[in-house]
């Protein structure tokens, strides 16, 4: 079953709401109409039937009757509508003007002075009786009769007429609600023509907020955010692949030029035993490359569950320290370790993290600067902080430090052997793993990259 259009529910709703009104509106005009003319003929039917009292007051037989005939002539006479009937003690019939018509006896029944109405043969009347005291406890009674026909036929035909101007109106208000409808929602129509022009080649546009209206607002707003995280996604998943083009394509060079080399004539095989060593290295950085590439795609995909053991920080960072002693002393730089914690994690995984910090650190210290390990245990986790003395990261650099293959230095970043920009990206990922979360600072000189863990051992806290 097809689902109607916005435009449609929303005429099909002004129409009903306008119909609505205009329902109410007639039956409300013609319950006052009715009301109106009721109260009109009972004012005159009172009024005619109080003048006929005062004329017969002091009627006490046929023949006084008789005397009062011409006042009670003229009393109906301006009123062609109007009948009267005027019954003597016996119930016979004393007068009867323009005709005796014929009344329901159940009506005749009624208590006096109270109002009734009947219909017969088309037309409709309204009646009142009044009974008069004649001496000798006698009673005349005064019945008159208003034909209200006209009333009812303009009722009729205002009925008439009103469902007519009600069926009008539907169709004109189901138009005029599809104008509206239309009109109110052109500005969705213009969210709908930029959003499908958005595809991959085109991320860039925006939904433009100055012709939005505010309930779409929020709406806009949270959907052109989509949009900059796709683009900005897109844009690093782009720049990704060229890493990859760009940091596989020099070594496989160097693996096809020094070969072309090595085959250009006979050698001997000493020479052909250094070639392939040097083929070697060259295939075992590649083979590293892609392990490291392999790993952060599983802590991507959350394939990667460190192993839940007590570790102890000091005491493995001091194991770190021992091995990166020698490369440190080269340059005089000394390490730094403070503080104790215990952490529950992967140890492999760990020394794996600190290892690409203490190694950042110590590459990008000045000479005779001092690398700092920091752990600190506070009520809410564990901290390890790295820190170095050397140049500043510019703040730019900062945010996309951990995206893979990004170096913060411009001449390092395409076809260098020794480190790939994949450390930070794969310490950022074993962090994430445990839990936690990686930061960098970077100002007056010192960088300091600070890994959190909100699981530390309650005995270190201690």
């Amino acid at each position: 079953m097809r689902i109607p259009s916005l435009t449609m529910r929303l005429s099909l709703m002004f129409a009903l709401a306008v119909l609505s009104v205009l329902l109410l509106a007639g039956i409300l005009f013609k319950q006052l109409s009715m009301m109106h003319f009721g109260i009109l003929d009972q004012q005159e039917l009172s009024g005619k039937a109080q003048s006929a009292v005062s004329i017969l007051q002091t009627v006490t037989d046929r023949q006084a009757f008789e005397r009062r005939l011409p006042e009670l002539r003229a009393l109906l006479s301006h009123h062609p509508g109007l009948a009267a009937m005027i019954r003597g003690p016996e119930g016979e019939l004393w007068f009867a003007e323009p005709a005796a018509l014929q009344v329901p006896a159940r009506l005749l029944a009624g208590l006096s002075g109270q109002p009734w109405e009947w219909e017969s043969q088309d037309r409709f009347y309204r009646g009142l009786n009044r009974e008069l005291q004649l001496p000798g406890g006698r009673t005349l009674r005064i019945e008159l009769v208003l034909d209200s026909t006209l009333h009812q036929r303009y009722l009729h035909s205002l009925t008439h007429w009103f469902w007519i101007a009600f069926s009008l109106c539907a169709l004109f208000s189901a138009g005029l609600g599809w104008l509206v409808a239309r009109n109110g929602l052109r500005p969705v129509r213009s969210v709908t023509q930029v959003v499908s022009s958005i595809s991959a080649q085109s991320l860039s546009g925006r939904i433009p907020m100055d012709d939005v209206p505010g309930e779409l607002q929020g709406l806009a707003q949270s959907f052109n955010a989509m949009l900059q995280r796709l683009d900005d996604d897109f844009v690093r998943l782009s720049s990704f692949s060229s890493d990859i083009a760009h940091e596989l394509r020099t070594p496989i060079s160097n693996l096809i030029t020094h070969t072309e080399v090595v085959l250009s004539r006979q050698r001997r095989s000493e020479e052909y035993r250094e070639a392939l060593y040097s083929n070697l290295e060259e295939l075992q950085r590649m083979a590293k490359m892609v392990e490291q590439m392999l790993f952060i795609a599983k802590a991507d995909n959350a394939l990667i569950v460190p192993e839940r053991q007590p570790v102890e920080m000091f005491a493995l960072v001091k194991q770190l320290f021992e091995y990166y002693e020698l490369l440190a002393e080269e340059d005089g730089i000394s390490l730094c370790c403070t503080g104790q914690g215990t952490l529950m994690g992967d140890a492999a995984m760990l020394r794996r993290a600190l290892s690409n910090l203490l190694s950042n650190a110590i590459r990008h210290s000045v000479e005779g600067g001092t690398v700092r390990v920091d752990i600190v245990t506070g009520t809410q986790g564990l901290e390890v902080s790295v820190s170095n003395v050397g140049s500043v990261i510019p703040p730019e650099h900062i945010e996309r430090l951990f995206d893979r293959f990004y170096r913060a230095d411009p001449a390092r970043r395409e076809g260098q052997s020794s480190h790939a920009g994949l450390g930070l990206a794969i310490t950022r990922s074993i962090v994430q793993s445990h839990g936690g979360s990686l930061a960098c600072e970077s100002s007056g000189g010192c960088t300091r990259f600070t890994a959190f863990f909100p699981q530390a051992c309650p005995a270190s806290r201690s």
